[in-house]
């Protein structure tokens, strides 16, 4: 069994509440169809599921960008528990946050050309929260990395370049900062290294180990 490759769930058919080793063994489920995340999920080697939640997200009137995704990493979360209720369930969520301006997903070239242009020379807050419940358990948690990062003052032509090539419309900010996408950038500061590509693993660790995970088990060495 590949420890890094998804895995189909089986809950159990009458779940009394679970004794302590069977906590320690809770079937893990990413809340997101993205790939950046289910990726970066697989580096700690260890089996998940993977759901879409359903949930809108819409931003409410007046919402900061950190609430905004602070509320809908925790709907996430909560909308595949609910179908999961023995599982610790993964939800997040980034929006870009310009000056108080959230900017989500761009989702076509012309909105992302929009979003670089703004974002050009200035110092723009990627604020990506993470939520993690357990029905079962009761147990739900909440955290957020924000990070901080300088966009060069970038020309149009560079700008009409870089979407060409890597077509990031389905990244909040319009770039990709593990691809070409580090080319736009002056600067990057963050405590947790992977929150910019869209989950921060420090964080999700911290969170999922105490919610019944177990983490850096016996494995076999790879032939």
């Amino acid at each position: 069994m590949n420890p890094a490759t998804t895995l189909a769930l089986k809950l159990p058919e009458n779940p009394d509440r679970p004794t302590p080793s069977q906590a320690a063994n809770r079937p893990l489920v990413l809340g997101s169809t993205s790939p950046y995340r289910r990726e970066l999920l697989q580096r700690l080697q260890i089996p998940f599921d993977v759901a879409a939640p359903d949930v809108d997200e819409t931003p409410r009137p007046h919402e900061t960008p950190r609430a905004l995704a602070e509320r809908l990493a925790l709907a996430k979360a909560r909308a595949v528990a609910s179908a999961f209720p023995h599982a610790v369930v993964i939800g997040s969520d980034q929006v870009a946050d310009l000056n108080g301006l959230p900017l989500g997903k761009p989702g076509s070239h012309e909105r992302a050309l929009i979003q670089l242009r703004q974002m050009r020379g200035q110092t723009v807050i990627f604020q990506t929260a993470v939520a993690v419940v357990c029905l079962e358990s009761g147990f739900e948690q909440t955290g957020l990395a924000a990070v901080r990062v300088k966009f060069r003052d970038l020309s149009d032509s560079e700008i009409e370049n870089y979407l060409h090539a890597e077509q990031p419309y389905d990244c909040a900010g319009s770039a990709k900062s593990e691809g070409l996408g580090i080319a736009l950038l002056e600067s990057i500061e963050s405590d947790d290294p992977t929150a910019l590509v869209g989950l921060p693993l420090i964080r999700t660790c911290k969170m999922i180990q105490a919610a019944g995970v177990a983490l850096l088990a016996s494995h076999k060495a790879t032939p």
